[in-house]
């Protein structure tokens, strides 16, 4: 879920920026806590986003199609009640 990748090249940055002095450790707390926030914001990879995007395109074809057969269902429908309706008693 979350791109570790991302978090590791941002710690990178930050360990380059502070080499081997006493701030590694302030390093290791960013990471620490950048990972926990990206964890608790349930983020969703892009692949995962893609994929819930083709389904919702796909719902709503089948959606279209279901009021289009719909439509066609009640339009016949009324068809036939007025026909029945207007029919003349013999």
């Amino acid at each position: 879920m979350i791109d570790t990748q991302k978090i590791n090249d941002l710690s990178n940055k930050i360990k380059g920026l502070v080499g081997s002095s006493p701030l590694a450790d302030v390093e290791k707390n960013i990471h620490a806590l950048l990972k926990s926030a990206f964890t608790k914001m349930e983020l969703v990879s892009r692949e995962e986003f893609d994929v819930q995007t083709e389904v919702l395109r796909a719902t709503r074809l089948k959606l279209e199609a279901l009021e289009a057969k719909l439509a066609a269902i009640e339009s016949s429908t009324d068809s036939t009640i007025d026909k029945t309706i207007n029919k003349p008693n013999a």
